[in-house]
């Protein structure tokens, strides 16, 4: 049976550097060695661009050739980096500990996201153990005009770059409460600005229902949203509006783990310029 090979697009670049680290990113999916010519009938690209490729990630450390000098495996650099992402990565730890305890206390499966240019983009995510549940993993994207976070994070805007990104975004309708009026929307936005929450009323699922928070950035605007999502059938707005408390102490508390992970301001940049 011949393998089915992989959409060259995956390891596409605008600059070499690029491309090398989409390269990267289809090694890093292998549980096993692997040799050139495998590569190249995955990946479709010609055997002596992948082998100048393969060179390179050697010389550098991130990939060593075994015994047989045909077989790669990861190099000791890359498994350090590796190894340090996960030992240094205590903010992302810290935010869903603090997204599991919210789960713990709502009993809902609950997200951390941001705006990715006209859509929602899933940070993490934990789920509720309720055998009833919508599964949305970290890294799915929802667009703005019908998520609760999107419509936050829309609200944030100008009313002129509000309305740039609107002219250009498709307003999709995906159910039969989609708001898909550019009129209606702005309206539903002044509405969320006012409120400082904001609904996902059956808007992007038929029986899913979500209630989202900005996590609170005192130097500006936010880019951090967290939600409580649920179906319908156990989760209504006065119900969402009832955890709303505990929805944004925990969006305080992300607030606060946010910070804590910004620099210290140097004296240079505490110093005004002055012409």
């Amino acid at each position: 049976m011949t393998t089915p090979r992989m959409d060259t697009r995956s390891i596409e670049g605008d600059t070499p550097a690029q491309r090398l680290l989409a390269l990267l990113e289809v090694i890093a999916d292998k549980g096993q060695y692997f040799t050139l010519q495998s590569l190249v009938d995955e990946t479709g690209l010609p055997k002596p661009t992948l082998h100048r490729m393969l060179q390179q990630l050697e010389n550098s450390g991130m990939l060593q050739r075994e015994a047989d000098n045909r077989h790669y495996c990861m190099g000791s650099r890359l498994r350090r980096l590796a190894e340090n992402l996960l030992l240094n990565d205590t903010v992302q730890g810290a935010r869903h500990a603090v997204l599991a305890e919210l789960v713990r206390e709502v009993g809902e499966s609950c997200n951390i996201t941001a705006l990715s240019g006209s859509e929602v983009l899933y940070l993490d995510r934990v789920e509720t153990s309720a055998p009833l549940r919508f599964y949305l993993h970290p890294g799915s994207r929802v667009p703005a005009h019908c998520s609760a976070s999107g419509k936050l994070f829309l609200a944030q805007l100008g009313a002129t770059q509000r309305r740039r990104l609107l002219a250009e975004m498709p307003l999709e309708k995906f159910t039969r409460n989609t708001i898909t009026d550019l009129e209606s929307l702005e309206e539903e936005v002044a509405l969320v600005k006012s409120n400082g929450f904001a609904f996902d009323d059956e808007e992007f699922l038929p029986g899913l229902l979500c209630i989202a928070v900005l996590a609170p950035n005192p130097t500006g605007v936010s880019n951090i949203g967290l939600a409580i999502q649920a179906p319908v059938m156990r989760m209504d707005r006065e119900r969402a509006l009832a955890c709303l408390p505990v929805l944004e102490r925990a969006a305080a508390a992300i607030a606060r783990i946010n910070q804590g992970a910004l620099p210290e301001a140097t004296a240079d940049e505490n110093t005004e310029v002055s012409g």
